[in-house]
């Protein structure tokens, strides 16, 4: 197999560590998945390093598996961040054009984005993410890429997603320890919505809901535009818990009959249904109501999604998303997890699956694996197209120069399904 040229994105969630190997060969239009990786996430909490030990060692099985089936040893990756610490706030950058002629160039929008950046940040946070929403030229408004146009005055909308350093410095050193250099943190549900949300939907006005094990990630888009990301602290492993507690069993069981009897409808299970707990683990003993079970779920998922829906609410878009909802993560393979989103937060909804790719396809293609494709796309997109620097801070992806012409496939297939 002829080589081609690689990025590695890893998704640090509080389940599981996924680690997703893309290579790009300049005949094929679709980048190949050559090498996939997952293991249990120990030493993250709800997002953040609890242990930098335990956490490296989650990260080092991921990453071997991965370079296993790939036969490619890893040494750069993109890498997400989560965790409840990162909000996000609005700035604007007001500059004059720098060309006597008045025609907007890259530098132009570049320093707009670094005047947007100018704004007072606590001691222990950092800058993650400058997203522009939109700029403006002396008395034209709502300009989507203001490149090439002419003016005098360039503003700029944009979104300032900030974390909590201390945390940010914790998972950087897990990676330090497992010598992999991290060449970008991407914010998960950012990350996510790349690989799960079309143009369409991002257009129309859509809200990514990405059920993770510690935390549910929300990102809102319309217009094109990202109106609200925040990550909540909660998730599937609060439904695991209370299923342990409700069960008197332990958290491994739990875990297995949420995935293999669960249901988050239980107005559709009869009452008479039971789950035998020693076909699950022979050291278990006891018959229980899988009407019971659903019902658990049931409560858990509805306080998930009315904490969704306060978001919502709270940027005044409650029930005014027409593409809906679109539901990700481990959690979104529950059995009436789509029926219940539309219940509870009155917009249409959908299970969401990564972008499609070429190779191990079969690997990835679950809604769990949409953050760890999400980075892979983000890394791709930053060699497609040089304004992706001027909104990131720092490079992204490690393709390199001698693309060719593989650069022009790469953007037809972008095309399709990105703005």
């Amino acid at each position: 197999m002829s080589k081609g040229d690689t990025i590695v994105g890893i998704d640090v969630g509080s389940s599981n560590v996924r680690t997703v190997i893309v290579q790009v060969f300049p005949n094929e239009e679709i980048p190949r998945v050559i090498g996939v990786g997952v293991a249990p996430s120990i030493g993250i909490r709800k997002g953040v390093v609890s242990d930098i030990d335990e956490a490296s060692r989650s990260i080092n099985e991921s990453v071997e598996q991965a370079e296993r089936s790939s036969g490619i040893k890893i040494g750069r990756a993109i890498v997400s961040l989560g965790g409840s610490h990162i909000n996000s706030q609005e700035s604007k950058g007001v500059v004059a054009v720098g060309r006597a002629d008045g025609e907007v160039e890259d530098s132009d929008i570049e320093r707009v984005i670094n005047a947007a950046q100018a704004i007072s940040v606590p001691p222990n946070k950092e800058i993650i993410h400058i997203i522009p929403r939109s700029y403006s030229l002396d008395d034209q408004k709502e300009i989507k890429d203001p490149l090439g146009m002419n003016g005098v005055r360039l503003e700029v909308d944009a979104m300032i997603i900030e974390g909590s350093t201390p945390f940010i410095k914790n998972l950087g050193k897990c990676f330090e320890q497992s010598k992999i250099d991290v060449e970008e943190f991407i914010l998960a549900p950012l990350a996510g919505s790349r690989a799960a949300l079309n143009k369409r939907q991002k257009e129309l006005g859509v809200v990514l809901i990405d059920i993770g094990g510690g935390t549910t990630s929300l990102a809102v888009y319309e217009e094109n535009e990202l109106l609200h990301a925040i990550i909540l602290p909660i998730g599937g492993n609060h439904i695991t818990n209370d299923i342990a507690i409700g069960l008197r069993t332990s958290i491994e069981i739990a875990e297995k009959v949420k995935i293999e009897y669960g249901s988050a409808l239980p107005r559709e299970i009869g009452k008479k249904e039971e789950v035998n707990l020693a076909e699950i683990d022979k050291n278990e003993e006891g018959i229980v109501s899988r009407y019971h079970i659903a019902e658990i779920i049931e409560a858990r998922l509805e306080e998930i999604f009315s904490m969704v829906n306060l978001e919502l609410r709270s940027i005044g878009k409650e029930k005014l998303l027409p593409a809906g909802a679109v539901i990700v993560g481990g959690s979104a393979k529950i059995t009436g997890v789509v029926d219940m989103a539309k219940q509870t937060l009155g917009l249409p909804a959908q299970t969401g699956f990564p972008a499609p790719l070429g190779g191990l396809v079969d690997k990835v293609d679950e809604p769990s694996f949409v953050t760890a494709v999400g980075l892979i796309l983000w890394g791709l997109e930053g060699i497609v197209s040089k304004k992706s620097e001027g909104i990131f801070k720092g490079k992204i992806g490690n393709i390199s120069n001698t693309m060719g012409g593989s650069v022009g496939k790469l953007k037809h297939w972008f095309g399709k399904f990105l703005p």
